[in-house]
């Protein structure tokens, strides 16, 4: 197997996703329980989605092109959620500061 660019952005890719599932089982204990504590615990849940699905990654040249549509899809649509979540969380956040 061949390194070339799209070998080394995966893997780059997928060393990223286990430093911010570090990071978010590592800040878990540290944030409130309420609206916080269970959107922190979704977002941790979504973490672990992704980086299931980067460690696929390197494997998707040998997926027949249905699954591959699918999983993408997939990878679309839970970083839609991701995002989603992530802004109405600091949303609420500034929101609440500021009341």
């Amino acid at each position: 197997m061949g390194f070339n660019i799209t070998t080394i952005l995966n893997f780059s890719a997928i060393l990223i996703m286990f430093y911010c599932l570090y990071l978010a089982l590592s800040l878990k204990s540290s944030i409130p329980g309420g609206m916080v504590g269970k959107r922190w615990n979704f977002l941790t849940i979504l973490v672990v989605l992704f980086t299931i699905g980067y460690l696929t990654t390197p494997f998707f040249d040998q997926l027949p092109d249905d699954v591959l549509r699918l999983m993408v899809s997939g990878i679309f649509l839970f970083g839609a959620i991701y995002v989603v979540v992530t802004v109405r969380l600091i949303f609420n956040i500034i929101r609440e500061l500021t009341e």
